[in-house]
């Protein structure tokens, strides 16, 4: 290929890295807003962010058709290769993480008209903050190409896995001592597992980074957490 041509792809290929940023920022955002309509009841937020899914759905198409025109018209190799196969995957894992944030979004317009109010809604919020923040260093570590920050994400994993169980224990001792609070804490259960799968989209996105950069993979397992029982065997989403 000509220097013309190389810088070209070149170009095309730090845009399509930035629709995967830009994703990434509005899925983050997605599931602290979201996590927040749970806490403070804001029926007004959790229908933004049901409606704002779509967004995410759009942009998700866009950067899949873009990653396949650069594969088909540059043919690429090697990192570049990498690059464009990454972004792509990238998006597919956003998406999901905001289909999780929707049907939070969706659990919260329900909990929202629960009676009693459950106080453990606090207690959803700063799992949902610590999963907030950890998808925001993911994204920050494959935006800067940064293999150490990458590893610093993937190793906390269990941090998160730590949170889900305490809170499905708590919830599971409130309900057995006011069954009034069973509804609204079953929606709680499913909040709180959907925040542990956007969670471990975090690590997912974290091992993107040292593949893309040289090719490899993170050697040693994922560090996991011993999950207690789940409230379902499927994934949470709301019907």
């Amino acid at each position: 290929m000509t220097e013309h041509t190389l810088k070209f792809f070149g170009e095309e290929l730090e845009q399509l890295k930035g629709e995967v940023i830009r994703m990434g920022g509005l899925a983050e955002s997605q599931v602290s807003q979201a996590v927040r309509a749970v806490a403070v009841r804001d029926v007004g937020l959790a229908e933004r962010v049901v409606v704002e899914d779509e967004t995410l759905d759009l942009l998700q198409h866009d950067i899949e058709r873009s990653a396949i025109r650069l594969i088909a018209l540059r043919q690429p190799v090697a990192q570049d290769l990498r690059r464009t196969v990454g972004a792509l995957k990238l998006s597919l894992v956003l998406e999901r993480a905001g289909d999780y944030a929707k049907n939070i979004a969706k659990r919260a317009l329900v909990i929202a008209q629960a009676d009693p109010e459950i106080p453990l809604t606090r207690s959803v919020q700063r799992m949902g903050e610590l999963v907030a923040g950890r998808l925001k260093e993911a994204l920050d570590a494959y935006s800067a190409g940064d293999i150490q920050a990458a590893r610093s994400v993937w190793n906390r994993d269990e941090d998160i896995d730590e949170h889900y169980n305490s809170l499905f224990r708590e919830l599971l001792t409130y309900m057995m001592g006011d069954p009034h609070t069973i509804g609204a804490c079953a929606h709680l259960l499913f909040v709180a597992k959907n925040l542990e799968r956007i969670g471990d989209y975090a690590t997912s996105i974290a091992e993107m980074v040292p593949y893309e950069v040289s090719g490899d993979e993170f050697s040693d397992p994922r560090p996991k957490w011993s999950s207690v029982e789940e409230p379902s065997k499927g994934n949470g989403d709301f019907p």
